[in-house]
């Protein structure tokens, strides 16, 4: 597969790895609502975030939506947007790497841009994500009206490049019908099943590519024969004709002038009531940028962010990818829009912003959501106010330099991140909750393999040669709490700790790895 060079590109596709994994520090009094909802606001480098969610969220993120800079050569007043070409594939190259790690098998990734870097990006995701896995090119109608002061063109569309993690088992889902789809369903002979919409009852194909579907229909009103035309047939067999007549499914207009049958569709009997994505969005569907302005003006008490989107766009976006409890990340959250909407759509959702308008405009503007405002999508969705979201900020990293732990970082975050370097998976179990250096199982069988770390005292002894070593004493505790929760249990046993008593022959006849903190913890992927 082709693929796109710049300079010092070797250099930027390692930077997903020298990314620090840094810790994730709660400011408990810039949440609100019910933090226990799980929504998360954070501030900071959005890629040492994504790196340090990692091991909680790899592979659980179901509709990753984006909105990076754009890259126009011009000034926004919270971020810079001029960012050389080079430096810009530098910069989303990682970004992309690591939200294509947090997705889901069954999630997708959309990104808003526009043709300074759309093309370019367009091949850069091909070689991340897989250009089987590329879905599709949304056009998103961005004006309602041309600008007359444009020197060539009038610039009046954005671009949402689809992706899935897995195009071969993702799908979309369909879109709640509207007043206007449903209008073409009419019932214009008061038939009991409801309304119904007339369909083709032929297709172009000519009788000698299909003799069996050219034959004569009767019409019955009429009395008159009926042939399709020499370059179509009819859409359906003698057999199934004579069934459509027999289930009333024919119509041959009001008086029964029409040249050929239609087939009534009853809006009833559609398997899915919703209708299928397409992919060129007009303004008067989801709205245009002055919409998104106007909205974040209200909420903003008159200082509002340089380009937000509108609310129902981003709707759109998560009603095609995501459903209720799904989990929905913005690592450009920008004025927080996709985090609201996520909210009052019932998602659960992770933003994150590196600028100070993360506590100037997002914290603020979640915080009216969950009092109930009635703008954007409010009423459409019925939100009425509600949830919650904790706000965290970036702290110091885990590993210094040298690889070495630092001394501050609590059993849970180093469980949590010893799990995801075994296994690849995020952690979702309670470390440290009964007390034991037990982190869990992964896999079945022989291929099993349980996982524990001996830290920090877990098993309330901090001497030097006391609970952070493997000797005898500890390896009964890990070998009890693991027979108690899995009994038929028959793997390898991975150890974590600072030393152990136990020589090289000994670990291997009991399939024990000991591994030492912190050189055999990994600091970065």
């Amino acid at each position: 597969m082709p693929i796109l060079s710049w300079l010092d590109r070797d250099e930027h596709l390692s930077a997903t790895r020298r990314a620090p994994y840094r810790l994730l520090e709660e400011a408990p009094e810039l949440g609100a609502g019910d933090k226990s909802c799980g929504n998360m606001l954070i501030q900071g480098d959005n890629l040492d975030a994504l790196k340090a969610l990692l091991p909680f969220y790899a592979g659980r993120v179901k509709c990753v939506y984006i909105d990076p800079p754009y890259n126009t050569r011009s000034a926004f007043e919270h971020y810079d947007d001029n960012l050389e070409h080079s430096k810009w594939l530098a910069m989303m190259w990682p970004r992309l790497e690591l939200l294509r790690e947090l997705l889901s098998e069954d999630g997708s990734i959309w990104v808003s841009i526009d043709d300074n870097e759309g093309h370019y990006l367009k091949v850069i995701m091909d070689e991340i994500f897989g250009r089987k896995n590329f879905v599709a090119n949304v056009v998103w109608q961005k004006k309602y009206a041309p600008a007359n002061d444009a020197i060539w063109l009038s610039d009046d569309h954005d671009h949402l490049l689809v992706f899935a993690k897995n195009k071969a088992t993702w799908r979309p889902y369909k879109l709640p019908r509207s007043e206007k789809s449903d209008a073409a369903y009419l019932n214009p002979d008061n038939d009991a099943r409801g309304l119904w919409k007339a369909g083709d009852y032929t297709c172009a194909k000519s009788a000698s590519e299909r003799p069996n579907l050219f034959y004569a229909v009767l019409n019955p009103i009429t009395g008159e024969e009926i042939l399709p035309k020499p370059t179509r047939v009819w859409a359906y067999g003698k057999v199934e004709h004579q069934r459509h007549i027999a289930e009333d499914r024919i119509w041959w207009g009001k008086e029964g002038k029409n040249k050929v049958p239609a087939y009534k569709r009853f809006l009833a009997d559609l398997d899915d009531v919703g209708t299928v994505p397409q992919t060129v969005w007009l303004w008067n569907d989801v709205g245009h940028t002055q919409d998104g302005r106007k909205e974040q003006i209200k909420l903003s008490d008159g200082s509002p962010f340089g380009t937000p989107k509108p609310e129902r766009l981003i709707e759109r976006i998560i009603q095609i990818s995501s459903k209720r409890t799904d989990l929905v990340l913005d690592s450009f959250l920008g004025s927080g829009t996709t985090a609201a909407v996520a909210l009052k759509m019932g998602r659960r959702f992770i933003g994150v912003e590196m600028g100070e308008h993360a506590i100037t405009h997002c914290a603020p503007r979640l915080q009216k959501v969950i009092a109930g405002e009635q703008g954007g999508i409010s009423e459409a969705v019925g939100w009425n106010g509600g949830g919650g979201f904790g706000f965290y900020r970036l702290g110091r990293p885990a590993f210094d330099a040298h690889g070495a732990i630092d001394s501050n970082i609590r059993f849970p975050t180093l469980a949590a991140h010893v799990w995801f370097s075994e296994t690849g998976a995020p952690y979702s179990g309670k470390a440290n909750a009964a007390k034991s250096p037990l982190i869990g199982v992964h896999g079945e069988g022989e291929k099993a393999r349980a996982i524990a770390l001996l830290y920090n005292g877990i098993l309330g002894d901090k001497t030097p040669k006391g609970g952070n070593v493997l000797n005898r004493g500890t390896l009964a505790i890990i070998s009890e709490k693991l027979s108690r929760k899995h009994q038929d249990f028959a793997g390898q046993l991975i150890v974590y700790g600072e030393a152990t008593s136990f020589g090289d022959d000994t670990l291997k006849r009991s399939d024990i790895l000991f591994k030492q903190t912190p050189y055999d913890v990994k600091a970065r992927r």
